[in-house]
């Protein structure tokens, strides 16, 4: 509402007031108390991105966590198959 009330031209805000079923004194509060930060709807949403940001960096995380693993894995099979090879005599 703040946003759209901030967006129109001289005149239009009584307009939109009225067919919003609004006081100007409304507006000015929503105003003052979005200045102050302390309109909820904002903090809420900030909240619920920066919760959803937590749970995906938890998951990245982990995994990276199983990645890693997944690569000493490989890398220590590769060393046994270079060994392997040497023994062998298949080096090329």
């Amino acid at each position: 509402m703040l946003t759209e009330a901030d967006s129109c031209q001289q005149g239009e805000v009584g307009a939109l007031l009225r067919r919003e079923g609004l006081y100007h004194s409304t507006l000015s509060k929503w105003r003052q108390q979005a200045a102050e930060g302390k309109l909820d709807g904002r903090r809420a949403q900030a909240q619920a991105v920066q919760s959803e940001q937590v749970r995906e960096l938890k998951r990245l995380q982990q995994e990276n966590a199983r990645l890693q693993i997944r690569l000493e894995k490989a890398e220590a099979i590769i060393e046994v198959q270079k060994k392997l090879s040497r023994l062998l005599g298949l080096e090329s």
